[in-house]
């Protein structure tokens, strides 16, 4: 009988992959809240955490359990003991999927009214959807899309 555990290692418990938490590391916090709680909508309770060295940081309910935490960046550094340096916007990207292209539009619109630099305008995709992109203030990068076969994907 052949041995289906990969490179033949013992069976060990996987990992949920069920995402809690995202956090973006920001220059500016309160530019950056203000980006999301006014601009975008997002509710949060505010900047918490202040009387911490490293501390300050701002969490958004996002949808199931989901939360968005804003942290400065020297901060997250100080926390991961990684050395602070420059950040890219395609290091990864948040995808926003709506259910049609004009709620991709309206999304769009109310990102770049908020301050967000639009880098690509929404426009139909190759995959038969609609989508667009934007950057909020410190340079992440987002996508807001309709894709009618999202549902069916993974």
């Amino acid at each position: 009988m052949e041995n289906d555990r990969p490179y033949g290692r013992e069976p060990h418990p996987s990992m949920n992959p069920h995402i809690t938490l995202l956090t973006l590391g920001v220059d500016d916090l309160e530019r950056a809240v203000a980006f999301y709680r006014d601009g975008l909508g997002f509710s949060t309770k505010g900047i918490i955490g202040t009387e911490f060295e490293n501390g300050a940081v701002a969490f958004f309910n996002l949808q199931s359990g989901l939360k968005l935490a804003l942290w400065p960046r020297k901060s997250l550094s100080a926390d991961s003991g990684l050395p602070l340096r420059a950040s890219s916007a395609i290091e990864f990207s948040i995808g926003h999927n709506v259910s049609s292209q004009h709620e991709v539009d309206a999304v769009m619109r109310q990102a770049e009214q908020a301050g967000a630099k639009i880098v690509k305008p929404a426009q139909p995709t190759f995959y038969g959807g609609y989508a667009g992109y934007f950057q909020d203030p410190d340079g992440h990068l987002w996508e807001v899309a309709f894709n009618p076969g999202f549902a069916s994907l993974g």
